[in-house]
């Protein structure tokens, strides 16, 4: 097998776009959606928040030109002329959206709504207004996972029979103090980007499977520990392992998303979630038919999950704007399914922990 330096990420020339509006001015915006903008030169014409002080202190720091006093000045000033970029919590998504104009263009930040039934009334409300919105699943944009989309689509790999999800890591769940007392943390704020992927990449299954559990030492925070099986037939196994609580070192910690098919496989390391938030490096091991049947190779990546796979939600956005596509890879139609799946799993786990 010669030489897979063309498997690469580039981030993309988006050329000139409409600016972007922001509503809300917390640490996800902080840390990953206004640095995405930069690196991809997506213009950001204003911000909001409910704390005027946070989206005046990311305006200076990101030399936003304006501050919204509300969500009502915002869209008076601006009408249909830019993308909405909602970061709100899941339970204001659709308060947010009934003030949006018609006919505008969005994007959400992931939850959709903290359950299936949110997620359907935020669906229905972008119909009505004719809204084209997606959701900020931005797993499925991270560079090692295009890289790896790369190989599949040239064949590189063959038929996927095999693809896992592992995370044992200790994450500080206390950066995140609206979690304190939410009835759902682990699946719908973490393993829902997983979830989101595989059906990305398989398309939808037949079923899933779950159990999702709570932890002696976090009694403030619901289950923060996840097991969940997508069911692909009998030649796809798809399994997803999650445990934010080990808290001994570095020395076992461990994420990765491996992809095994009949030709080849890619393991990536997940850094980013290791030593949460300073991370390790990110890695991207393949080996595919052809060369030697154990020799593992590595490909350079050009990027992360954070900041670099916020400009590809963002981007289809853009994309569906201009016209380049009819809509968005990541529309509200599409991620309506993961959210289906996410009430599945939890319902699979409510039944599996009642007594036989």
């Amino acid at each position: 097998m010669g030489s897979l330096e063309h498997i690469r990420f580039d981030i993309p020339v988006i050329g000139q776009i409409c600016p972007v509006l922001i509503i809300g001015a917390g640490g996800i915006v902080e840390g990953a959606h206004l640095p995405a903008y930069r690196l991809a030169g997506i213009p950001v014409a204003g911000i909001f928040d409910i704390d005027i002080s946070k989206a005046r202190r990311l305006s200076t720091v990101f030399a936003i030109p304006c501050v919204y006093d509300s969500i009502q000045q915002m869209v008076a000033e601006n009408g249909c002329n830019c993308i909405y970029d909602i970061a709100v919590p899941g339970s204001r998504i659709a308060e947010v959206i009934r003030q949006l104009p018609g006919n505008s263009y969005a994007l959400i930040q992931k939850p959709m709504g903290e359950n299936e039934e949110q997620a359907a009334q935020i669906l229905q409300l972008c119909r009505q207004k004719n809204i084209a919105a997606g959701v900020n699943f931005q797993l499925r944009y991270a560079p090692y996972i295009l890289m790896a989309k790369q190989m599949l689509s040239e064949g590189l790999l063959g038929d996927i029979c095999d693809l896992e999800v592992y995370v044992n890591v200790y994450t500080p769940w206390h950066l995140w103090r609206f979690l304190y007392g939410a009835p759902r943390v682990e699946i719908l704020y973490h393993s829902i980007h997983y979830i989101d992927l595989v059906r990305n990449i398989l398309g939808e299954p037949a079923g899933i499977f779950a159990q999702t559990t709570r932890h002696p030492l976090m009694m403030q925070l619901a289950a923060v520990r996840s097991n969940i099986i997508m069911d692909y037939g009998d030649f796809v196994r798809v399994n997803i392992s999650t445990n934010h609580t080990h808290d001994f070192g570095m020395h076992n910690q461990d994420a990765y998303i491996k992809i095994e098919g009949t030709k080849g496989a890619v393991k990536i390391k997940l850094g980013l979630l290791m030593n949460y938030p300073d991370g390790v490096e990110d890695s991207f091991e393949y080996i595919v038919s052809g060369g030697h049947p154990y020799e593992w190779k590595k490909l350079p990546i050009n990027g992360s999950w954070f900041p670099h796979a916020f400009i590809g939600s963002m981007y289809e956005i853009i994309k569906a704007r201009q016209g380049i596509i009819a809509r968005p890879d990541n529309s509200v139609e599409d991620c309506m399914n993961t959210m289906r799946l996410v009430e599945l799993a939890y319902n699979a786990s409510f039944n599996f922990s009642k007594p036989l």
